[in-house]
């Protein structure tokens, strides 16, 4: 059947795509929506900074392990291609499948995030599935257009966040003197207590939502002209100018706002700026919300497909989810990644709110999968080409491999409601993919 349809990716990116991409594809609401809550749960201005210093670290850290597995292995679908090359097809399954699945999630929350700040503005909540739905429909069509096309508008939204971001950042450091420091002072007391370890595991859970996407460019390796040499690059230059954005942009809402007030608060940065210029700049923080809503829906409608078809291509999916249009789309993978989002949106907003924190259980399990493989991919494959090797080896991927377990445990501790959802889906996982090898039997 499929010899009849091109199943072939294209090689167009380049370094500014795979800047743009790790950016992009972390840099989304999480950074404006997520302080209110994490002030709320650590109530320490130093220990907020801290914890997303520690993360960043992780996440810089992490970058480095998938870049020597990215370019030993260029191939679309990042975590997915490593597990299954380390330890079969089963777990390769496995992860390939949490990873999708984690995306879209990601994706429906996005989207409904999107048509939260819509309503907002127009004050009509009633539409919120629909202008959801309309925003992934908008996204699916044009990465129908091509590669190409979706490549380029990843570059201008990532710009225009990132630029929009460093706006907000010197904004609040150069007029923050506005709103009255003795206040801070005294709200920073009265709040500071210790955070507990409940609070700070909730913090990080947050967190860590915020940093997912720092491994994206890995799913474009197979299209990427050169990645041995671009790779290394594009993903350092990301991850570095992620954890600076994101210190800068804290380190701004914390001077400006008090903490007791910033506990909670649904929009940090609105609050930020109705502090700053009075409540009728929230407005504005509010259209800038929906510009950083795109580049991050940019991504994971571009990269999720590629997660499905590189499983299909190795027989452990549908056969047709390789179907590749002549602009380097996998279309099909591309509609039923978009259509999955689409039927979560439809399930309600509790369970696109929920969606979140279920993506992180996922989204965690597939960094430690990827760990967890560059270690077995040593012993099993010496001679495997690398051209970029990790520093630190072994002692880097098994630190990150013990965090990663450590902060899935607290996870799971923390936030049983959530979690329940992904151990469910890890007992299901062996009788689905059982069903998806008598699928394709020849």
């Amino acid at each position: 059947m499929s010899q009849h349809h091109n199943t072939q990716l294209l090689k167009l990116l380049g370094i500014g795509f795979g800047i743009a991409a790790t950016m992009g594809g972390t840099i989304g609401t999480g950074i404006l929506r997520k302080p209110g809550n994490i002030a709320l749960q650590v109530g320490d201005p130093w220990m907020i900074l801290l914890l997303w210093l520690v993360v960043g670290i992780y996440a810089f850290l992490g970058v480095l392990c998938v870049i020597e597995l990215a370019v030993s292995m260029p191939q679309a679908g990042s975590w997915y291609v490593y597990g299954r090359r380390a330890f079969g097809n089963y777990f390769g399954f496995l992860t390939g499948f949490t990873s999708w699945m984690g995306t879209v999630s990601a994706l429906g929350f996005g989207a409904y995030t999107f048509s939260e700040f819509i309503s907002l503005l127009s004050g009509r909540e009633d539409l919120n599935q629909w202008i959801a739905i309309g925003i992934i429909a908008f996204f699916t069509s044009l990465h129908l257009i091509g590669t190409s096309v979706g490549g380029k508008a990843q570059q201008l939204l990532t710009f225009t966040n990132a630029a929009g971001l460093l706006v907000f950042v010197i904004l609040c450091f150069t007029m923050g003197h506005r709103v009255d420091p003795t206040a801070l002072q005294q709200t920073v007391e009265k709040t500071a207590a210790p955070g507990a370890l409940a609070g700070i595991i909730a913090a990080l859970q947050a967190i860590f939502y915020t940093y997912d996407g720092w491994h994206t460019a890995s799913y474009f390796t197979e299209e990427n002209k050169d990645p041995a040499k671009t790779m290394p690059k594009s993903m350092i230059i990301g991850v570095v100018s992620i954890i600076a954005i994101y210190l800068l942009v804290n380190g701004a809402i914390l001077y400006v706002v008090p903490i007791d007030q910033l506990a909670g608060t649904k929009l940090a940065a609105a609050t930020t700026m109705g502090l700053l210029f009075g409540p009728q700049m929230t407005q504005y923080v509010t259209v800038f919300l929906l510009i950083s809503v795109l580049g991050i829906l940019n991504s994971q409608s571009m990269f999720a497909p590629r997660v499905i078809y590189s499983m299909s291509r190795d027989k452990l999916f549908i056969p047709s989810a390789t179907w590749v249009n002549k602009n380097g789309t996998p279309w099909l993978a591309l509609i039923l990644t978009t259509s999955l989002s689409v039927f979560l949106i439809l399930s309600g907003k509790d369970t696109c709110g929920r969606l979140s924190d279920i993506a992180i259980f996922f989204f965690v399990l597939s960094y430690t999968a990827g760990f967890v493989s560059l270690i077995r991919l040593r012993k099993t494959e010496p001679d495997l080409p690398r051209p970029y090797k990790v520093p630190l080896y072994p002692f880097l991927p098994l630190l990150l491999t013990f965090l990663s377990l450590l902060f899935l445990t607290g996870a799971v501790y923390s936030d049983l409601e959530s979690s329940k959802y992904g151990l469910i889906f890890l007992l299901v996982s062996y009788p689905l993919f059982l069903g998806v090898k008598w699928i394709n039997k020849p």
